[in-house]
């Protein structure tokens, strides 16, 4: 997978999402998405956060790059 995909700045997240990295790595950490699978915490940021699937992708893998998990 290219790092650009993930490796996103918190401006570019919050340009897209209305939120920065630091607020999504908060709120993956609630849901526990280090031991879910990858479809299950992007399934949860479309439904639960009305995140567009690119960025609830984006997020995903920064996330779990960054902060480790399945």
């Amino acid at each position: 997978m290219k790092s650009d995909y993930w490796n996103v700045t918190s401006e570019q997240a919050r340009e897209k999402t209305g939120h920065g990295l630091e607020h999504w790595h908060r709120v993956l950490d609630a849901f526990g998405a280090a031991d879910r699978r990858s479809n299950e915490v992007v399934a949860f940021l479309q439904s639960e956060h009305e995140v567009p699937r690119y960025w609830a992708r984006t997020l995903t893998t920064n996330y779990l790059k960054t902060r480790g998990g399945t």
